[in-house]
Parts: C-alpha cells; structure tokens; sequence
C-alpha cells in the first residue's frame, strides 16, 4: 500500500444457544514488527470437552509459531501451513492419550507489514476478503454440501437447511491428513476488509449482508451487530460463534478534508 494506513480489528465470541462454548478466536500482534498481524478462529467439534481441546490447541499453536515469525524474512505461507499441520498433530496425539476424538476447523489469515496478505483454511469455517462491500475472494468450505455443490447436485440456499450440512471432508485431528487449502489474497488496499468466522456466524448471512456490513460499520460495531443479528436469526437453535475482522484504514491526515 502506497499511503499510510492503519488496520483497525475486532473479535466476537458467543456461545449461541449451546451449553459449551468450543469456538476459540484470537487477534494476535506481533511483538517486534508494526503492521504484522494474525487473525486465527477454530471452531472445536468431539464433546465436551474435546472439542475445547482441539479449538485451544490451534490458538496455542498459533501463537507460538506467530511469535517466532520474522516478517520479510520468512515465507508467510509456510506459516499458516506449519499452524495447520503441528496442530493436527497434536490434536491427533490428544486423540490418543484421553480416549476422545477432538476435531477444529481452521480459518486464518497473516497480514505482513506494507499489506501482503496470506491465508489457510480447513473444514467450514470462512475466510472472507472484501474491498469496500464487494467481495473480492473467500474460502470454500471442506464439507460434505460443498461437495454436493460443486457437482451441481445442489444450490448453496440448499445446503443451509441440508441434514448432513455440518459433515465436514477434512478438518485438525482427523486420522487422515487434513486439506491445508492456502492462499494468496490480492494486495490489501485502503478500505479492503478481512473477516475469519466459524459456520455459527456465515450461515445467517448472505455474502453481500456481510459486505454491507463490513463496509459500513466499524469492526467493534460489525462484530456486535453480526453476533446479535446471528442470534436472533438463529431462533434459539444457534451454534457456538466466533470471528474476527481486520479493515484497512487511511490515517487522518490522509482522509478527505484533513
């Protein structure tokens, strides 16, 4: 990005009409490069409290290999598929040792300082990249309806109600090695917005409500006004709910009029 910008981030966290709260979600900062920053949500599956399990060991493991990161020296990338990975394995060895079956589904994006942007996903929490309230890409989810949509079997409004919609093809923790789908986004620019949220927050919304909102809200704002209109459309039958949004914002003085 050519001007000088700020991201302005928010996370929500609800524990919908569930008795477990299993969604983990987290904003990290690194603590020596300005403008580096990682957004992480996993949303647990396996119990009670081995979906927590799973969901923590993400976040654990994000924040370790965040804090050894080193902007412009290391390959963002490979960062983002080393989280995936390591906390497969861990959630695998959890798996083992207490006799459970802890899963996560991953969303994460790595923004680098000067607005490259990375991100990695597995099962069917969302990645969403919007500039102003046009999307511009987002995630697929590793489910059993996305399938069914991509052969043309059924439409995305389908998939919403289908009964078998919260079956996932690939997730952390599964026996086999999960689908680490990474990307590359366009270069952010001011006014580009980044969300990262589990299916307790995407499935009440359209992508272009999403759009609408991000754009014209603040992410503080955004983040409670999606977390109370998810809950209500959820009629009391909602998910654990989590997400996280960063926007690119103009510093002051390069704001109209200043």
């Amino acid at each position: 990005m050519e001007k000088g910008y700020r991201l302005s981030a928010a996370t929500g966290l609800h524990k919908g009409d569930r008795e477990y709260q299993q969604d983990q979600v987290e904003l990290l900062i690194h603590p020596r490069s300005s403008g580096c920053v990682m957004g992480v949500v996993a949303d647990g599956m396996g119990g009670r409290t081995g979906g927590r399990k799973a969901s923590d060991q993400v976040l654990m493991t994000a924040r370790q290999l965040f804090g050894r990161h080193s902007p412009n020296d290391d390959d963002p990338g490979e960062l983002l598929q080393r989280i995936g990975e390591e906390a497969h394995t861990v959630i695998r060895l959890t798996a083992i040792s207490a006799e459970q079956e802890p899963h996560s589904t991953l969303a994460a994006f790595l923004i680098e300082p000067g607005g490259e942007c990375h991100w990695v996903h597995s099962g069917d929490s969302r990645l969403y990249h919007y500039r102003g309230s046009k999307l511009l890409a987002r995630t697929f989810d590793h489910s059993f309806v996305q399938a069914l949509i991509d052969q043309g079997r059924l439409t995305a409004e389908e998939a919403v109600s289908h009964p078998n919609s919260n079956v996932l093809m690939s997730c952390l923790g599964t026996e086999e090695p999960p689908n680490l789908a990474g990307q590359k986004t366009a270069p952010l620019k001011i006014g580009d917005s980044l969300l990262a949220c589990s299916d307790g927050l995407w499935q009440y919304f359209t992508t272009e409500e999403l759009g609408s909102v991000l754009h014209s809200l603040s992410p503080r704002k955004a983040s409670e006004f999606l977390t109370t209109k998810a809950r209500s459309r959820a009629m009391g039958g909602g998910d654990n709910l989590s997400l996280v949004i960063v926007k690119v914002e103009a510093l002051a003085e390069d704001k109209p009029g200043k």
